[in-house]
C-alpha cells in the first residue's frame, strides 16, 4: 500500500470525533495528531495512542502534517483559523456561512497560494454535497428551478451560534422543512417560495443564572445569516430537559431541480440525505476532500478551492482504472 496520508485535526468536538471516526474507516489515511485549545491532557481521544497537543503548538508541527483538517465552528473560529493555518498547512474546512462564502474564499486564498498550501473550504453536506448538486441540476435542465430543504434535523452551524448568544447556557436548533412547500415544488408546478415559506426554526435554549429571557430570545431570532428571515420558535428549558431530549444529531433534506426538456415534458432531479449523525457524516465527507487536497497540492495547484474545483475520483482511494472498470 502507498504511503498513508498524514491527517491532523484542529478542534475537539463532535465534528473532530466525528474525524476521529471517519479516518478510522480510510486504510489510506493516518491521525497524527489532535490540536485543541482547551488543556490537553483532558482530552481523551478515541484511540488511545492518538497524540493530543495545544493548538498553539500547530506552527512547529508543519512537517508532521499532509492535511490539517480544521474541526471549529464558522460564526467566531473559522474566519480566523481559516486564513492563519492555510499559511501554514493543507487545509479542508466545513465554513457553512453561506452569505460570507465569497470573502471567506479570499481571505484564505491569499495566504494559501502565498505559501504553495491547498485549503479546500466549505465542504461537508451543505455547502458541499448539497451545492455540486445545485450545479448538475442546474446544467442538466437549464430551464427550471432549484429548491433546497434542510431538515428534519438538528443544525450544528447554527446550535453553535445560538450558544454564543450573552446569557445562553446550552442550547440546540432544529431546522425544519414546510411540508406544503415540498410538495409544491415535488409537484414540478415551480413556485415562487420566500425563505420563510421553505422552512422554519426552532430553538431548545438553557439560559445561564440571572439572563434576560428576553433579551436572548431578540438577539437570536434577530441575527443576521442563521434566523433573521425564518419563523424562528425560542423555547426556554432545563439543562436536564436539554440532556435526556436534545442529544440525538440526526439532520437531512433535499435538493430538488424542476424544469422542462420541452413543452410536453417536464422533469424532476432529486438528491436527498437522512443522516443518523450530522457531525459523523459531515467529517466524512471533510476525510474525503482530504484526501483530494493531499492529491492536488502534489500537483501544484494551490490557493483556496471549493467542492467545485474537485473531480470526483480525486476523493476515493481507488485508481484512476479501478474507478472506470467499476464505477462508470
Amino acid at each position: 500500500m502507498a504511503e498513508q496520508i498524514r491527517v491532523a485535526i484542529a478542534g475537539h468536538g463532535n465534528l473532530g470525533r466525528g474525524v476521529e471516526a471517519a479516518i478510522a474507516k480510510n486504510p489510506d489515511m493516518r491521525l497524527v495528531g489532535i490540536y485543541t485549545r482547551r488543556s490537553p491532557e483532558h482530552l481523551k481521544p478515541r484511540d488511545a495512542v492518538t497524540p493530543v497537543h495545544a493548538m498553539s503548538a500547530l506552527p512547529d508541527h508543519t512537517d508532521r502534517i499532509d492535511v490539517l483538517i480544521l474541526c471549529g465552528g464558522s460564526k467566531d473560529d473559522l474566519p480566523r483559523q481559516g486564513p492563519e493555518l492555510a499559511a501554514l498547512f493543507n487545509t479542508v474546512d466545513s465554513f457553512d456561512t453561506h452569505a460570507r462564502i465569497p470573502e471567506y474564499f479570499t481571505a484564505v486564498d491569499a495566504p494559501a497560494r502565498a505559501n504553495r498550501r491547498t485549503a479546500l473550504i466549505s465542504a461537508g453536506w451543505d455547502p458541499g454535497m448539497f451545492s455540486i448538486n445545485r450545479i448538475v441540476g442546474e446544467a442538466l435542465l437549464p430551464d427550471g428551478a432549484t429548491y433546497t430543504f434542510w431538515g428534519d434535523g438538528l443544525s450544528q452551524g447554527h446550535s453553535d451560534a445560538v450558544r454564543r448568544v450573552p446569557g445562553v447556557a446550552g442550547a440546540v436548533q432544529y431546522t425544519r422543512p414546510v411540508k406544503e412547500a415540498v410538495d409544491r415544488v415535488r409537484s414540478a408546478s415551480r413556485p415562487t417560495l420566500t425563505t420563510r415559506e421553505k422552512h422554519r426554526r426552532e430553538c431548545f435554549v438553557v439560559l445561564e443564572e440571572g439572563a434576560d429571557a428576553e433579551q436572548v430570545h431578540n438577539a437570536i431570532v434577530t441575527m443576521p445569516h442563521y434566523f433573521d428571515e425564518y419563523d424562528t420558535t425560542v423555547n426556554f428549558i432545563s439543562a436536564e430537559d436539554l440532556a435526556r431530549d436534545h442529544q440525538a444529531m440526526v439532520h437531512g433534506g433535499f435538493v430538488i431541480r424542476s424544469g422542462n426538456t420541452s413543452k410536453e415534458n417536464a422533469q424532476v432531479i432529486e438528491y436527498g440525505l437522512k443522516l443518523g449523525s450530522n457531525p459523523e457524516f459531515t467529517a466524512s465527507v471533510l476525510v474525503a476532500y482530504a484526501r483530494a487536497v493531499h492529491r492536488l497540492n502534489a500537483m501544484g495547484q494551490y490557493g483556496a478551492m471549493t467542492v467545485f474545483d474537485v473531480a470526483p475520483g480525486l476523493l476515493s482511494p481507488k485508481s484512476p482504472a479501478q474507478l472506470r472498470a467499476e464505477q462508470l
